[in-house]
């Protein structure tokens, strides 16, 4: 019985939109089209919406990528790249690109996006002058950081305000134009909006509102702008984010139908029945789109229609906007203002703290919101408004959020998302387009426990990252595990760990003076508990710029030695991958007679302790073991202590590869990195494992195939036998992924939290993602390793042996009779 031929799928264009519509083509009907697609970039699928993202240097153009390249190929989709479509013959149904290639289609999708749109002003042309639409763009104004240049950007909307501050992260002096006299006039009212540019005033942002660009300035390359007023802004890069009009190009090629943008009906079919269009380039009942929602829902509409589906139907939804520049928060959904005197205007301000919320009631229903600074209840406030309810008996309490609308009165509220009423097709994760239900259908089907899990599967909060607590208290009440908010760091912070980090580099803070300062510490100078943990993120995330501050160290790691419960010192030597020599062990032999040391042990670690160390005696013992080429094993430090090994192939019977060999590179890798607690490694020759790395935070386990890389053990009060990474090849495979994993867990790891828990916290598809899905990702973690690495190789015993560091140290109180 011969299998029915599939249709010809051609797609022009592999963006969002697109690419969306293939995804649930493939949902719903994955073996009825052959598919063919046709991008004009050089590069597969990735989220616009997180360009501004990779130009603030919060990501990396690898972490944007929607469908990697690998997709393509697992699905059997076609994939041209940086080939344009440049001619379409409805008549013959083909499609012919730049390059030449014809290719013939039963049906055709047309998901061409937009233009952005650029004012008649003289000078536009001049090189430096760039919009803000792709990679290309944001490659050039990357570049134009690079070269410590000045910029302008004219559009105070939502893409202007996202390009303007992600050139200022990146260190340029940046003025923003703007013609109308607030920003983002048609999200915000005029009380948001002038908070807005206050705020971003003090964050070091220059603006010029209604002010009316006049030209770019120069004769070979921009040099700024000049104003209608008559005044001028000097700048060698000029951002022109004002706006984007439909591409209707490739819909006029076609013969179809066209207004604004390519008009389309409720089945999302253009005036041809064979073509069907989606996204920026459509229009649909008068309206154009620029947002992604009602863009996932033509996505949907349109697959269902192509998968035969005669029903489904597109009807714009309700919109809302929401952004977050340097920590600020704006949301605003439906009517900014009341339109006649039948509408009420409900207003809370908190000056102080920088709050502030209108609605707008008509007839006892929400018809708009607009939020500053606290947009927690947006969601729900959104849902209100879609949902047309009447809320006249929650209208006294309605200004204060759902917790208290709810409960009718301000006693016994409590705080947030109710996760049962919403309904299952709110949207929750707007760049991505994921509805509750669908995260619940994940959860329940799947049996995903975690927030990577979930977003690995569903992309849910795998964006912009705005909508991840409304995506862990879904995961909470599906399963029923806790998803309150992250524990602060201490007493002087309301702040958890992944806030302090994420704000030190987006921030880019590079003193506890700062970090303590634009977080808003209780404290001055911070506490025992806090101290230490900043300046260990300080030290991870800026290597070679942040100093070490002593004061902020336990007396261990100030002194680089364990103080014992006598008052003296513990001193071990590092001895790579716990091989030593009868020199080595001379020297340590002679320094404990010298200095009437009275125990000397092996450690678990098969190492050499010195116990009972005199605190005035410890650089001489230094000094005395430098002399023998011994240097620190830092065993008081949250490091590297010990990488454990078996003898291995070179003298086991039963081992497969030179496990000590490898012990001792990975030692010499990774000695004197801090990290956010002690860590230990561990490499067995074989499968039987004597040197235990089963319960090591990494273990390398030889066998004849190569090495099996394992994680997240302890050994300690709670043992926590290690989770399966990867097998390896060659020695090199090894040093890279150990080195890649060991910085992801500096990088993302609490301070005092060892690797088990980092482990069972982040999850393993998580680390997996970073470390064996993305080969770009991991080489760049390994890199930053290395790094950080390059200013931290240096032995603390040397530098004070010799009396050039931190002698109040070790000088003994005088004795006042």
């Amino acid at each position: 019985m011969n299998a029915v031929s599939r249709q010809r799928l051609v797609v022009i264009g592999n963006g969002m939109a697109g690419m969306r519509t293939v995804e649930e083509v493939l949902a719903r009907a994955p073996v009825r089209y052959d598919i063919t697609v046709f991008g004009a970039e050089p590069h597969p699928n990735y989220n616009r919406i997180m360009l501004s993202s990779v130009l603030a240097g919060e990501k990396q153009i690898d972490d944007i990528v929607i469908n990697h390249l690998s997709w393509y190929a697992e699905n059997g989709i076609t994939l041209h790249t940086g080939d344009p479509v440049v001619a379409i013959d409805a008549a013959a149904k083909t499609v012919t690109a730049a390059s030449g290639l014809c290719v013939a289609y039963d049906k055709l999708l047309l998901a061409t996006g937009s233009k952005p749109l650029m004012p008649p002003l003289p000078g536009l042309d001049l090189p430096g002058v760039v919009a803000f639409r792709d990679i290309a763009d944001t490659d050039k104004m990357l570049a134009a950081a690079q070269a410590k240049q000045r910029a302008v950007v004219i559009g105070g909307g939502l893409l202007g305000l996202e390009a303007a501050w992600g050139l200022k992260r990146r260190g340029m002096p940046v003025a923003l134009v703007h013609l109308m006299p607030t920003l983002m006039e048609r999200q915000l009212d005029v009380e948001a909006g002038t908070m807005l540019q206050r705020d971003l005033s003090e964050r070091g942002l220059h603006f010029f509102t209604q002010a009316q660009t006049e030209r770019v300035m120069g004769e070979t390359k921009a040099e700024g702008l000049a104003l209608a007023d008559g005044r001028t802004i000097p700048a060698d890069l000029v951002v022109v984010a004002i706006g984007i009009r439909p591409n209707i190009d490739m819909g006029k090629a076609a013969g179809l139908d066209i207004n604004r943008g390519i008009l389309v009906g409720d089945d999302m079919a253009t005036s041809n029945p064979d073509i069907y269009a989606v996204g920026e380039c459509v229009e649909h009942n008068g309206q154009v789109f620029g947002l992604v929602a009602p863009i996932w829902e033509q996505a949907k509409v349109c697959a269902a229609r192509l998968a035969g589906d005669q029903i489904a139907a597109y009807a714009t939804p309700a919109l809302s906007t929401r952004l977050k520049i340097t920590g600020i928060d704006v949301f605003s959904a439906g009517k900014l203002a009341a339109e006649d005197d039948a509408d009420e205007e409900v207003v809370f301000r908190d000056g102080a703290k920088g709050v502030y919320r209108k609605l707008v009631v008509r007839e006892g229903k929400l018809v708009g919101a607009v939020m500053y600074g606290d947009v927690a209840d947006g969601g729900w406030y959104f849902d209100l408004i879609k949902g047309d309810k009447n809320v006249a008996d929650m209208r006294d309490h309605l200004i204060f959020g759902q917790s208290f609308a709810d409960q009718g009165c301000c006693g016994g509220a409590k705080p947030g998302l109710d996760v049962a009423a919403m309904a299952d097709d709110a949207q929750v994760c707007g760049c991505n387009g994921v509805s509750k239900g669908a995260i619940v259908k994940a959860i329940s089907e799947k049996g995903l426990t975690s927030l990577d899990e979930v977003r690995a599967h569903t992309k849910a909060s795998a964006s912009c990252g705005m909508c991840t607590p409304a995506v862990q208290a879904i995961l909470s009440f599906v399963t029923g595990a806790d998803a309150s908010a992250p524990e602060a760091m201490c007493k002087c912070t309301d702040h958890g760990h992944e806030y302090v980090r994420h704000a030190i580099l987006d921030q880019r803070l590079k003193t506890m003076d700062a970090v303590r300062k634009t977080l808003g510490w209780k404290t001055e100078d911070g506490c025992a508990k806090c101290r230490p943990a900043l300046n260990y993120y300080l030290l991870c995330a800026w290597p070679g710029e942040y100093v070490d501050d002593y004061r902020s160290r336990f007396i261990n790691e100030r002194v680089h030695a364990n103080i014992q419960k006598d008052g003296t010192y513990s001193v071990i030597p590092r001895m790579w991958g716990g091989v030593t020599t009868p020199d080595e062990l001379r020297a340590i032999a002679d320094v404990a007679d010298k200095f009437n040391i009275p125990s000397v042990k092996v450690t678990g670690g098969q190492r050499i302790d010195l116990l009972g160390v005199k605190k005035e005696d410890l650089p001489a013992v230094w000094g005395d073991l430098n002399k023998a080429g011994l240097v620190s094993g830092h065993g008081y430090a949250k490091g590297l202590r010990t990488v454990k090994t078996c003898v291995g192939s070179e003298w086991c019977r039963f081992g497969t590869q030179d496990s000590t060999g490898l012990g001792i590179k990975l030692e010499k890798l990774m000695w004197g990195s801090w990290t956010p607690h002690k860590v230990k490694l561990a490499v067995s020759g074989c499968p039987r494992n004597c040197a235990e790395a089963t319960i090591k935070d990494i273990g390398i386990i030889c066998t004849e195939a190569g090495y099996d890389m394992v994680i997240g053990g302890n050994g300690g009060i709670e043992v926590r036998v290690t989770d399966e990474l990867t097998r390896l090849s060659t020695e090199a495979e090894v040093l890279e992924y150990a080195g890649a994993f060991m910085q992801l867990y500096r990088e993302e790891g609490h301070y005092l939290e060892r690797t088990a828990p980092y482990v069972e916290r982040v999850g393993m598809a998580h680390i997996k993602a970073h470390i064996l899905d993305d080969d770009a990702r991991r080489k760049a973690l390994y890199a930053r390793f290395l790094f950080s690495q390059s200013f931290a190789q240096d032995d603390p015993w040397a530098e004070r042996a010799t009396g050039g560091i931190d002698t109040h140290e070790f000088q003994p109180l005088a004795v006042v009779s």
